[in-house]
């Protein structure tokens, strides 16, 4: 059996802590009666605004699943979701859809580049969609800031996996979102495109003040984050603070070990 244990507030100098997305209290369940599977089950937690948050466990621990729900792309079966102080679970579709679009960022494991656009106009393709224009002074940081600068006029197919995925990180950034959620955001990359991604990860969190939020089973990825968040069989068991890959890698070892003399 898995216990789950509560994972406490970290205070800055001042003593207050500014959450840029909580859950409380949050159960996900599939099926029902002796089929019912609970992929979170009570879950509590809090995600630091200007932080970079990763999130481990085991294959089927719940960890896409609660990604999911912190971003609203997948409904709570009870319990509380809040992005800063809006409570998003309850949220009728166009709301949610509304909000997700002007709030919140993605970057998927798979590039969701379309192949027509070049690099600019993918990464602007939201904000174009949305009818918002780019601030301008923003977007040329964040092209700069994840080296795309002399690659914008490019297709995806002229790109490097590493490139397009670049694109897709500047454009979660570029509309400015409150938090952006990573699912395995380097998964498809060789280790040295996977670095350089994960290292304009932690640009746009130190430099650009960005909230992030990733999935991963990968270590080395986990080591680019502030805290990293463990899961198994639903419950938040654990938590590091400014993680090694080596701290890391020991952690899921011990999970594993564990799960198979339980």
């Amino acid at each position: 059996m898995t216990t789950a244990v509560t994972i406490p507030q970290h205070h800055g100098a001042g003593g207050h802590v500014a959450v840029a997305a909580r859950a409380r209290r949050v159960v996900k369940a599939y099926g029902s009666g002796e089929t019912r599977v609970l992929a979170l089950d009570g879950i509590d937690v809090d995600i630091e605004r200007g932080r970079f948050t990763a999130i481990m466990g085991p294959s089927g621990s719940g960890k896409s699943t609660l990604m999911h729900c912190l971003a609203g792309l997948d409904t709570v079966s009870s319990g509380q979701i809040f992005l800063a102080d809006t409570e998003i679970t309850g949220l009728k579709d166009k709301k949610l859809t509304q909000l997700r679009r002007d709030r919140i960022g993605f970057i998927f494991q798979a590039y969701n580049l379309l192949p027509t656009l070049n690099a600019l106009e993918n990464i602007t393709l939201p904000m174009d969609i949305a009818g918002r224009k780019p601030d301008r002074q923003w977007l040329e940081r964040v092209v700069e800031t994840v080296g795309l600068a002399g690659r914008l006029k490019h297709r995806p197919t002229q790109l490097s996996g590493g490139q397009q995925q670049r694109v897709a990180v500047a454009r979660a950034l570029a509309a400015r979102p409150e938090i952006i959620f990573g699912d395995e955001p380097t998964g498809n990359l060789d280790s040295r495109a996977g670095a350089e991604v994960l290292g304009f990860l932690r640009t746009s969190v130190d430099e650009l003040g960005q909230t992030m939020v990733m999935v991963t089973h990968d270590p080395v990825a986990a080591s680019y984050a502030d805290r990293v968040l463990y899961l198994a069989d639903g419950h938040l068991v654990d938590e590091m603070v400014n993680p090694t890959a080596e701290q890391v890698l020991d952690r899921m070892k011990d999970f594993d070990a564990r799960g198979r003399t339980s």
